[in-house]
């Protein structure tokens, strides 16, 4: 099934492209519908992930451009709107095709034809990709110490000692082995960028695990993966569900 998700403010407008999507394909699935900037961030944090997704761009409490601002959105996106003048900007995301309204159904059999053919080409080729990136990054140096100041004093700790990296408040912090806690300047970002790959893996916005921290793995509902690690961290600690392909090869 392909599980697909609306965000539009406007009633109708949502329950007649729900409608035509639905009609698109037998093997589609409907798995929400949301109004807002907010409530769009809210699912793709917490609920069920989908495959696409349809943005409406102007919502009630802002444009849908915002979503991708403040959260991680993984899957393609059709945006539809009312106004041409977005094009430019929507394709600056993850978009795959942008459609004004009224929704001609022409159009939209179009948008969904090109999604089928974008989505096919990335399965078949994600393992070549995969060999590629690991082969890139086996010839690059990465970071193997980390300049960590406690009070008034620094002190050097080595990427061997380190058990994983989170952000939490704004602020991005080490937990070593040994349970220590540590603020750094990096961004999640950068340091995916220059810690080795083979040593630790991004298992979603807020998280960057390293292999020798983690103790248990269990399956978590919407087909994610829920980790137990050493040292123990005061939360859950989820591997999103777009990521959970990717975790299970680097597990490899």
């Amino acid at each position: 099934m392909t599980k697909i998700l609306i965000v539009e403010d406007e009633k109708p407008a949502a329950t007649r492209l729900s409608k035509l999507v639905k009609g698109l394909d037998t093997k589609i699935e409907i798995i929400g519908i949301v109004d807002s900037v907010e409530d769009a961030v809210f699912w793709f944090e917490n609920e069920q992930q989908p495959d696409l997704a349809f943005f409406d761009i102007q919502l009630a409490d802002g444009q849908s451009f915002q979503i991708f601002e403040q959260t991680n959105v993984a899957c393609p996106v059709i945006f539809t709107t009312a106004f041409d003048q977005y094009a430019i900007k929507a394709f600056k995301v993850n978009s795959i095709d942008y459609l004004l309204k009224p929704i001609d159904p022409k159009e939209l059999e179009q948008a969904w034809q090109k999604y089928q053919t974008t989505h096919r080409r990335n399965d078949q080729s994600i393992t070549q990709l995969w060999t590629a990136f690991q082969q890139i990054n086996e010839q690059k140096n990465f970071k193997e110490r980390f300049l960590i100041k406690k009070g008034d004093q620094y002190k050097y700790l080595t990427i061997k000692e380190i058990a994983y990296f989170y952000s939490e408040e704004g602020l991005t912090f080490i937990m070593s082995n040994d349970g220590k806690r540590y603020v750094i300047d990096d961004k999640l970002d950068q340091l995916e960028n220059t810690i080795n790959p083979k040593l630790f893996f991004r298992i979603n916005r807020k998280f960057i695990i390293g292999e020798n921290a983690i103790q248990k793995i269990s399956t978590y509902f919407n087909s994610r993966l829920i980790l137990n690690v050493q040292p123990s961290f005061d939360g859950n600690i989820i591997v999103a569900r777009e990521r959970v392909g990717s975790f299970k090869e680097w597990l490899n």
